[in-house]
């Protein structure tokens, strides 16, 4: 008698799930290509080629001397930098490992079969991977101009409705929602309807465009922000997020969380990193002209992309795939973003002067000898 694969104790929904998978990493290609690791340039992940501030550097080194301990399980010294620089109560603030944790906690808290959720066509993966992990029913609106639909959000509502994801701007295709226009959104949607806003990008948002929206949660009690420290900041290994919201859910995804689930590193460098607005700012302005000069690249070469708010370009490329795979061939990573509905597209992060460059110049060769 054939014995039952274990796999199949596992609801349909979960083992239905397709991973999500990261861009690829340079130790990866190196091996696969044979190629040394300090020739290859990564533009796939959306990291700061800046790496990490000064002053996270050395809180990490400080913190090293006490990884024998567990850490701090509420974030005390974090929390209270956070509190004070975005002007919330200490209630408000929820932890995560990286973004990605609080998306998942407000998931697991709120979502169960029978539930629907509602997210836009091109929009983060991890939407998708945290409902189906639930049992949830996913409902898509088709994208317009390759961003959020807002008013197909609103008709897609219903009394199964229980949340809202919303990236501004919105990965992979770095499309942004004005301000008023998601103000206007938020005031219409049922208060029993969660929406969480992933601000996963703002610090490469200019002044005029920046979010608002800390300062709508007390207007909207239904809105859960979610931040990272792994773009602008450059903490992209060390994992750590946080979510903002009203003190109630707050408290709730407290009862889902992991105990100690962001590190006694990961908290000193966070901490440090809010204090160094310098290296935000050296950070901005490197995604300023690396962003005109891969866009003014991409023109020359006569490829369309979609402007971008974020620190990453989007761009049409007959072939994407095999085009993909002559970049790492000649040790260049970008993104291809076929898995978002977007076969022909490929997602290049901005990097250094020179990286830009080295992907320029590899994409055009590339292409010449198509």
């Amino acid at each position: 008698m054939t014995s039952p694969s274990l796999s199949s104790l596992a609801p349909d929904y979960i083992r239905a799930i397709k991973p999500y998978q990261g861009g690829k990493p340079i130790s990866e290609l190196a091996r696969e290509m044979g190629l040394n690791e300090a020739d290859i340039v990564k533009l796939a992940s959306n990291e700061n080629p800046l790496g990490i501030s000064p002053k996270a550097q050395m809180a990490i080194d400080d913190a090293l001397f006490d990884v024998a301990r567990y850490p701090d399980g509420n974030s005390f010294a974090l929390r209270a930098a956070v509190a004070e620089k975005f002007n919330v109560s200490h209630q408000q603030i929820v932890f995560g490992n990286g973004s990605n944790d609080i998306l998942e906690l407000v998931a697991r808290a709120f979502l169960h079969t029978g539930c629907e959720v509602i997210y836009s066509q091109h929009a983060f993966a991890v939407y998708a991977l945290v409902t189906q992990a639930t049992g949830a029913a996913a409902v898509v609106v088709p994208a317009v101009g390759y961003g959020h639909d807002l008013d197909g959000f609103l008709q897609a509502i219903t009394p199964k409705t229980r949340l809202i994801f919303i990236a501004n701007p919105n990965n992979p295709t770095g499309t942004l929602i004005a301000k008023d226009v998601l103000h206007a959104f938020l005031e219409q949607v049922p208060k029993h309807v969660l929406v969480v806003l992933d601000e996963a990008y703002d610090e490469y948002l200019s002044a005029a465009h920046k979010s608002e929206a800390i300062d709508w949660l007390s207007e909207f009690d239904h809105l859960i922000i979610s931040r990272t420290f792994s773009k602008a900041y450059g903490l992209a290994g060390l994992r750590v997020g946080f979510g903002l919201m009203h003190q109630d859910v707050a408290a709730i995804l407290d009862r889902v969380r992991q105990p100690f689930n962001v590190n006694s590193i990961a908290q000193a460098a966070a901490v440090a990193s809010l204090a160094d607005e310098d290296f935000v700012q050296r950070s901005y302005a490197l995604n300023q002209a690396g962003m005109t000069q891969l866009t003014q690249g991409l023109e020359a070469i006569g490829l369309d992309y979609i402007p971008s708010s974020a620190n990453f370009v989007s761009f049409a490329v007959a072939e994407g795939a095999l085009v993909n795979q002559k970049l790492l061939q000649k040790g260049v990573i970008v993104r291809p973003i076929a898995n978002y509905e977007m076969p022909n597209f490929l997602r290049v992060s901005v990097g250094l002067f020179s990286e830009n460059a080295r992907f320029l110049s590899a994409l055009t060769e590339i292409l010449n000898n198509k």
